[in-house]
């Protein structure tokens, strides 16, 4: 069983999850994802979604535990094989869908405002970026300003500069009101408690 001092940290770190889902589009390298993972888990963010449409699907569960240090298995994940699917469940549970682009028209990331309790943010393909169909799909395109020759960030670098960011601007509104539900905090720990006591 986990120690007094083993549950009071899960309670930490679940009471500071905050809302919002980090949405992958055909990643082709597994372990550019699970780094992008392990700075899901230092933000707080919970929920990732992995969409498949031309790339070899795999599971986040089980792949790149040096690269995330194990931060894969202190979050959840949904799999789906349709950007369209993924756009639609995402609209229809209320989520201001966010593309992440290099190309214009785009909004620049530092003047963006991301003050919506429900985030979802799209991280596209390594080389070919989102698709249009999720570029279409969302309802705003952010990039990260590019003072050099070089377009373009790796993955894991503009993710954790966005999810920076985003994370930045709520501490300034006040995090709070963008906390994971007391319940869905409790639904968490709860799991995480299972998982150890197997």
């Amino acid at each position: 069983m986990p120690t007094d001092a083993r549950v009071a940290r899960m309670w930490r770190v679940a009471n500071a999850r905050q809302q919002g889902i980090v949405v992958f589009e055909d990643i082709h390298d597994p372990h550019n994802a699970e780094a992008v993972l392990r700075t899901c888990d230092a933000f707080g963010f919970h929920y990732a979604w992995f969409v498949f449409t031309s790339e070899e699907p795999f599971d986040p569960r089980r792949v790149g535990k040096a690269t995330s240090a194990s931060a894969n298995k202190w979050l959840e994940y949904r799999v789906l094989f349709s950007t369209e699917q993924c756009l639609h469940d995402l609209r229809s549970a209320g989520y201001e869908i966010i593309a992440t682009t290099p190309n214009e028209p785009s909004e620049a990331l530092f003047t963006a405002r991301f003050t919506a309790a429900r985030l979802a943010i799209l991280f596209g393909n390594e080389h070919r970026g989102l698709s249009e169909t999720a570029l279409a799909g969302a309802d705003r395109r952010v990039m990260v300003p590019m003072a050099g020759m070089v377009r373009s960030l790796n993955l894991s670098v503009t993710a954790a500069l966005v999810l920076y960011e985003i994370t930045r601007q709520r501490r300034l509104a006040g995090m709070e009101r963008y906390r994971l539900p007391p319940e869905e905090r409790a639904r968490i720990v709860g799991r995480w408690l299972a998982r150890e006591s197997e």
